[in-house]
């Protein structure tokens, strides 16, 4: 009856339709212009077709319909709202064709449905699911909301309640979860779908089951009480404000928005969707949250054209080492066996060994309790960590990962000694935070074999792998860091070697800001709690307790030497060296900026420490406070500056690559979408103009040349 490069329609037997979707320029099937075209020459060829009994939608692919494609989508945002509702009401359009057929439908979920491809499904009259499939509507996670009736039709099929828990969640169900809730109508073994789902098809035409009733409940207003569908609503928004106070106007629009809907008719219902869905598609939020989406997804297709570029497959790794245990090296050592990989871990002393193997044990231990994991599973993955004193049980490893003490000396000698030890071709990476890899290098007899590999603390849970190239370091070493960065589960960005790379640098701009700030006596506690409202996970003042004064102390030392220009000791002594020095370390010995308590649960409670206060007075005068705007800028403008100089010296390759390292690193707020997209949001012309206002403190505030010419002629780092 049609084809197409995405989809086909076929007549059946018994005058049934098949409506399947297999993309043909891709691996998954998604809603892209190419695919609704179609869709719509395809919904209208069957509209006037004779002797249509019934509806059948398939997939070809392993993926039911992924949802639509955000790297065309994305065109809709900055549309005006008369091309954007135009776009919109053209795909709900289609949704309600196949709702509104005078014959029944079926939708045959296998695989993945997301986003529309879900929505497309709650437009048929039936659903049955793969028992091995997953659904779900991801576009909160997006800072928008299902613009294709998913908040009109899910909550006629399962509930009020259920419908906004999935919908403001954004996780995917299983299809067990799907069936109980009634989102579906049954689930089987895939290999029996197409047989139930005809057979369904054949009850419904047949009379024996009735569809009519279900489809004019998905056209009418909800029946549940109004005042039980408002205290659903006011409980949902109350616990997402509790979580995420009010960061993402996503899922509280939704709950509004839904509670609105619930007593209208669909058509009146999807209008007010559609309303609710260019609001969102306006705001920063939504700019924000797109960009991380595609953001991700270009570090991973960076990474992986380092080895497509050389026209080679650098994935496979038959053996790892790590050479310093203890914490870190654990907690590496954890990550390569959790990803499948047998993994040597070797240190000078027991005790380091055994802190390491407990490191992962620990974390071996919590996925087990939390169901993650069985125990036989977690046994045999910590099997795979070979810890050891012996040199000689590293002879077989391709590539290893330095992580002793981070000492330029005692970093040399280990690396000489492993390079002498190993296969030529195997590939050594360093995990330091701040010692030059070229320095590092400089004592090495294959240089072109070493980079930077800094992992983020904790491990396991932090995403970001910093891998550094050093001036002799070959593209064939990065594509095959990159690679195994990948393999590990962790997102790898490139980065030239300069003092504390790129995150780190970036991030000791902030800090020393703060010293500024507290030096005119500024509270640290109003310091900390502004930026935590802006949307920071922790102050800066906190941040440094959890790193470390010491960590902090030694950092400062590597970006005075490395870029004094910038980088200049204000005072003989910083206040966060003054704290250093009477001993305090921050959470390792429980005194930092704060004092510190374990809870019941064993989690670090921070409180003020009279002793800190009064140290600061003897620094900065009697504590006091100023406006919020000025501390978030005395803090955001250093960084962002010397984010502008990583850029323009090329110490990273693109503001994307800049954006997603600081989400991934220090958990800058996803919402503002990274600091480049901040001084978009906020005008580069803006940024460079308050930055100029603050030189009197230092270097740090003013605006780098490129960055003073972007803002002239109204560039932008995000088109």
């Amino acid at each position: 009856m049609y084809s197409g490069n995405t989809l086909c329609l076929t007549r059946l037997e018994k005058d049934f339709a098949e409506l399947n979707f297999n993309n043909c320029n891709g691996s998954a099937n998604k809603f892209d212009q190419e695919t609704l075209g179609e869709l719509e020459a395809a919904l209208g060829i069957l509209s006037s077709a004779a002797n249509i009994r019934g509806l059948l939608l398939t997939s070809s692919k392993r993926v039911f319909i992924a949802g639509g494609d955000i790297t065309q989508f994305k065109a809709m945002f900055p549309a005006d709202k008369a091309q954007f509702f135009e776009a919109v009401q053209r795909y709900n359009r289609l949704m309600s064709t196949i709702e509104d057929f005078p014959f029944p439908s079926v939708a045959v979920i296998s695989g993945l449905a997301l986003g529309g491809g879900l929505e497309i499904s709650l437009a048929c009259d039936y659903r049955i699911m793969a028992d091995n499939a997953a659904i779900g509507l991801p576009e909160i996670n997006l800072g928008i909301l299902p613009g294709w009736g998913g908040t009109v039709r899910l909550p006629r099929l399962c509930g009020f309640a259920t419908a906004v828990q999935w919908i403001t969640s954004g996780k995917q169900q299983k299809a067990t979860v799907a069936l109980e809730e009634g989102v579906v109508d049954a689930v089987f073994p895939a290999d029996q779908l197409r047989k139930e789902a005809l057979s369904l098809l054949d009850k419904m035409t047949n009379g024996t089951v009735d569809f009519s009733h279900r489809r004019q409940c998905k056209l009418s207003p909800m029946s549940e009480p109004e005042h039980e569908i408002a205290a659903i609503a006011k409980v949902q928004s109350d616990a997402i404000i509790a979580k995420t106070g009010d960061y993402y106007p996503a899922p509280l629009t939704v709950i509004e928005l839904m509670g609105e809907t619930a007593k209208l008719p669909r058509d009146e219902a999807i209008a007010m969707e559609t309303r609710a869905f260019y609001k969102l598609s306006q705001s920063y939020q939504a700019r924000a949250l797109v960009g991380l989406f595609l953001g991700d997804q270009y570090v991973t297709n960076c990474a992986k054209g380092y080895s497509l570029e050389l026209g080679q497959n650098l994935a496979d790794i038959a053996q790892a080492g790590v050479v310093g245990a203890g914490i870190m090296g654990g907690g590496i050592a954890y990550q390569n066996a959790i990803s499948g990989y047998s993994v040597v871990m070797k240190d000078i002393a027991q005790e380091a060994l055994d802190m390491g193997l407990e490191q992962a044990d620990r974390l071996l231990q919590k996925s087990v309790s939390r169901g993650k994991l069985a125990s036989e599973q977690a046994d045999s993955i910590k099997a795979m960590i070979t810890p050891t004193l012996e040199d000689v049980e590293l002879a077989d490893c391709e590539i290893l990962v330095e992580a002793v003490v981070e000492q330029t000396a005692v970093k040399q000698t280990v690396l000489c000694s492993l390079e002498a030890q190993i296969m030529p071709q195997a590939i050594i990476a360093s995990n330091t935070s701040t010692i030059s890899i070229n320095r590092l290098a400089s004592s090495l007899q294959r240089p072109e074999q070493f980079c930077g590999m800094h992992f983020f603390n904790p491990v396991n849970a932090m995403k970001l792998v910093e891998v550094i190239r050093g001036e002799h370091t070959s593209d064939k070493t990065i594509a095959r860091v990159c690679s195994y960065a990948l393999q590990l589960g962790k997102k790898p960005i490139v980065v030239n070697d300069c003092p504390g790379f790129l995150v780190n640098r970036v991030l000791f701009a902030l800090c020393f800001g703060l010293e500024m700030l507290l030096k005119e006596g500024v509270s640290y506690e109003q310091i900390d709690s502004v930026m935590e409202d802006w949307g920071m996970p922790m102050g800066p003042a906190y941040l440094m307790d959890v790193i470390g004064l010491d960590t902090i102390n030694h950092c400062y030392a590597v970006m005075m030497e490395g870029i004094p220009e910038r980088f200049v000791r204000t005072a003989e002594d910083l206040p966060t060296e003054a704290l250093f020095k009477v001993g305090r370390l921050g959470q390792k010995n429980a005194l930092g900026y704060y004092k510190y308590e374990k809870s019941q649960r064993g989690r670090a409670l921070k409180m003020p420490d009279p002793e800190v206060i009064q140290l600061l007075e003897s620094i900065g005068g009697p504590a006091k406070d100023i406006e919020p705007q000025d501390i978030i800028d005395r803090l955001l403008l250093p960084l962002a500056m010397e984010m502008a100089h990583c850029l323009e010296e090329g110490i990273v390759a693109s503001a994307t690559e800049a954006d997603m390292a600081l989400i991934w690193g220090i958990g800058f707020p996803a919402f503002r979408g990274g600091i480049c997209r901040w001084m978009d949001e906020q005008g580069l012309d803006s940024i460079c103009q308050r930055g100029e206002a603050y030189l009197a403190l230092g270097e740090l505030y003013r605006p780098p040349p490129q960055l003073k010419k972007m803002a002239a002629s109204g560039k932008r780092f995000y088109s």
